[in-house]
């Protein structure tokens, strides 16, 4: 592999070709190790030894000019000395030898590289150049790459049996599919696969994502029979908008569960409006999987306590369950975690009360959770088990044990096997908490399609994962409709501002532009003098709002530039006068233009909310919703979403705040109006696709109320 020289093949002529799909990167024919080594401690060596080891069943040639045959597998020189056409080449070789590897390998008709060298973006300027070139080069040979900078791929199909990695351990055939931006965690989540009996069917590496990414892996498992949930471990969106539309598609098909690292987004810019700010973090990453139907796991453990979950005989009908148990405390914590699950522990009908009673001691408690005591035969829990799973009321069962003297988990084990044969149709999740026997016992439920943990948290958070992914099934695919609007007298609002190279809106054109796309505001004017607020006033209707007018001003409250509840001429002249004199004292150097007037409208029992845009660089517009006022930056309790949106998902953003309650009646007043706050979000949605313009717009606050809302304040800025 040292010399300069390409020797072109001689069997047949290699095209320039179109970039390929990815069937024969996970599944290929012929494989080349391109740095295979003798040394047992070097990658190349581990990487053609798993490929013998675990029987691949295709043709694998080791790349080495200084080896005759490297484990009794004859080498060939170069890759262009290769007999047959290759469908993927591994490249283990220096960085400073991977370019000319990349080349050999597109002059040899190559389909597939995995650069699993490191040294190139990952480490600065000088690997971001290499790996620009790359990429030019798999490009221009019509390849695909996977890394660099990566662990490899694996394919447990019987058909296929190939571990390209230098993983030591090959992961249980089965039916997820687990796409890894990192190496060194999906060396982990490989060991840790084999220890929880998670069946893996296809591992790929992704690396520094140089060409292939998640999104074209997602593209090609969503036909994959083979693939039945698929898991991710994310560090980046290289193309957000792009994974939101896959994803959407395929959750409807099969579940997608993801961990996302980063969970603050360092060194995000400074943004001077409310939702901007809030928008800087973590939440766009929440907006984008909960729009996508993936199931957001928050640490590794957890994503595979979910993906256990969907090895489940088949999902629940409803979030109606029941707990059976042989000990208290356990099903006191199941009950628990079940309700913050958001799971319903139901009562069980009177039939089943009646059926159960005679079988078990006085002091067992027959209800749900039904709890036998600790000396409950194995046939109790069959008998049991069997007349929950038969109870019309419960759609999903969790079975308990706690191992006690003189019954063993096998039995146990059994029985619950047999009683989930006996009556088929609803899902079961069993908590084995014993230690001695647990992998055994986890492993024979898992076959009889029971996911078995060793908590009854873990199992009630799998079984809220199991009914999410249901009714995220059931729903119709997302469809905004256009709103009436005025969108031209929007544009001739934004205009003058675009071409005075301003890079906000003033209060009246914010509240104006609001205005032309149907949302409610507060009647308002600007007043450039005393005398002008004055008339003002009179001509909107007492009492009057006056807040300070000041393109140095962001937020009016800080600077005293606000009066409220202003109800005669005589008041306005003072309270014009305090404005100006507070905000001279408190921001000298603030350039006055007016004070608004602003009707303040009756709401009686009306909540303070605020809802705006935020313009992300990846993610595009979001749309904020949350509890609003002066608390909105101490309390964070908001919601985004990406828009475009709907209906439905405008109308559900309310009911995921932490407050929700606080819009519902309380204290002697009035639900406010959902419907209006929905028809809101809708607006600013389209409002934001519309005028790319936009960077950022806060209403704050969106007075609601029980016959609808009212947008005070708003503050529009403008991208540069």
């Amino acid at each position: 592999m040292t010399g300069a020289l390409v020797r072109p093949r001689q069997q047949e002529s290699v095209p320039r070709l179109p970039r390929s799909g990815l069937g024969s990167l996970l599944a290929p024919q012929t494989i080349a190790v391109v740095g295979a080594s003798r040394a047992p401690g070097h990658l190349g060596h581990q990487v053609l030894a798993n490929i013998l080891e675990y029987h691949f069943t295709g043709t694998v040639y080791p790349v080495n000019p200084h080896a005759r045959a490297i484990c009794s597998v004859r080498c060939s020189p170069t890759i262009t000395d290769v007999p047959e056409r290759v469908d993927v080449a591994v490249i283990v070789l220096p960085k400073d030898r991977v370019l000319e590897a990349a080349e050999q390998c597109g002059a040899a008709g190559v389909r597939h590289l995995v650069v699993i060298s490191a040294g190139f973006r990952e480490v600065g300027a000088d690997g971001a150049s290499r790996e620009d070139r790359l990429r030019e080069i798999v490009r221009r040979y019509g390849m695909r790459l996977v890394g660099p900078n990566c662990m490899g791929i694996i394919n447990t199909n019987l058909e296929v049996s190939l571990n390209a990695t230098f993983a030591p351990v090959m992961p249980p055939n089965g039916r997820a599919a687990f796409v890894s931006q990192s190496g060194a965690l999906g060396l982990s989540v490989l060991d840790h696969a084999r220890e929880y009996g998670i069946g893996i069917s296809q591992f790929v590496s992704v690396g520094n994502k140089a060409d292939v990414s998640g999104n074209d892996l997602l593209e090609e498992w969503e036909q994959d029979e083979s693939v039945g949930v698929i898991l991710m471990y994310v560090e980046s969106f290289g193309n957000p908008r792009r994974f939101l539309e896959i994803a959407s598609r395929i959750t409807r098909l099969k579940p997608i569960i993801a961990v996302k690292s980063g969970r603050s987004r360092a060194g995000a810019r400074a943004a001077s409006s409310h939702t901007g700010a809030l928008a800087a973090s973590d939440i766009a990453v929440d907006a984008l999987l909960a729009q996508a139907g993936v199931l957001r796991a928050g640490t590794v453990e957890e994503l595979f306590d979910m993906a256990i979950a969907f090895d489940v005989r088949c999902l629940p009908r409803s979030r109606r369950t029941a707990v059976l148990t042989n000990a208290g405390g356990p099903g006191i914590l199941a009950a628990d975690a079940l309700e913050a699950s958001g799971l319903e522990l139901v009562d069980l009908t009177a039939e089943t009360t009646a059926r159960l009673a005679p079988l078990f001691p006085a002091e067992a408690s027959i209800r749900n959770p039904l709890d036998m005591i600790a000396s409950a035969t194995p046939d109790g829990y069959r008998t049991a088990l069997e007349a929950l799973l038969r109870d019309p009321g419960t759609d999903a069962v969790m079975p308990i044990f706690v191992p006690p003297l003189g019954v063993r988990q096998e039995e146990v084990v059994a029985a619950i096997v047999d009683a989930a044969r006996a009556v088929p149709g609803k899902p079961l999740l069993g908590v084995l908490m014993g230690r001695e026997g647990l992998p055994a016992g986890r492993a024979q439920l898992l076959e009889a399609g029971i996911p078995t943990y060793v908590f009854p948290e873990s199992a009630a958070r799998a079984l809220g994962v199991l009914n999410r992914q249901r009714e995220w099934m059931a729903q119709p695919a997302p469809a905004a409709a256009r709103l009436a609007v005025n969108r031209e007298t929007a544009a001739a609002i934004i205009s003058p501002a675009r071409n005075e190279q301003r890079d906000r809106l003033s209060t009246l054109e914010a509240l104006s532009l609001l205005a032309a796309y149907g949302i409610p505001i507060a009647p308002a004017r600007i007043a450039s003098d005393v005398d002008a607020a004055v008339a003002a006033s009179t001509e909107i209707g007492f009492p009057v709002a006056m807040k300070i007018v000041s393109a140095d001003v962001v937020h009016k409250s800080d600077v005293g530039g606000v009066e409220l509840d202003v109800r005669s001429a005589e008041e306005v002249w003072q309270a014009y006068e305090r404005l100006i004199a507070r905000v001279q004292a408190r921001a000298p150097s603030a350039r006055i233009t007016g004070v608004l007037v602003q009707h303040m409208a009756s709401v009686e029992g009306g909540r303070e909310t605020i809802a705006g845009i935020a313009r992300d660089r990846d993610f595009g517009p979001l749309i904020m919703f949350g509890l609003g006022g002066i608390y909105v930056e101490a309390l964070h309790d908001v919601v985004f979403r990406i828009a475009p949106i709907d209906e439905r998902q405008a109308a559900s953003m309310p009911d995921l705040l932490r407050g929700a309650a606080a819009l519902g009646a309380i204290r002697g007043h009035a639900a406010v109006d959902r419907r209006a706050i929905a028809d809101v979000l809708q607006r600013l949605s389209q409002l934001a696709v519309d005028f790319p313009d936009i960077a950022e717009l806060d209403i704050n606050p969106l007075i609601a109320h029980a016959g609808g809302v009212i947008a005070v304040d708003a503050r529009i800025v403008l991208t540069t």
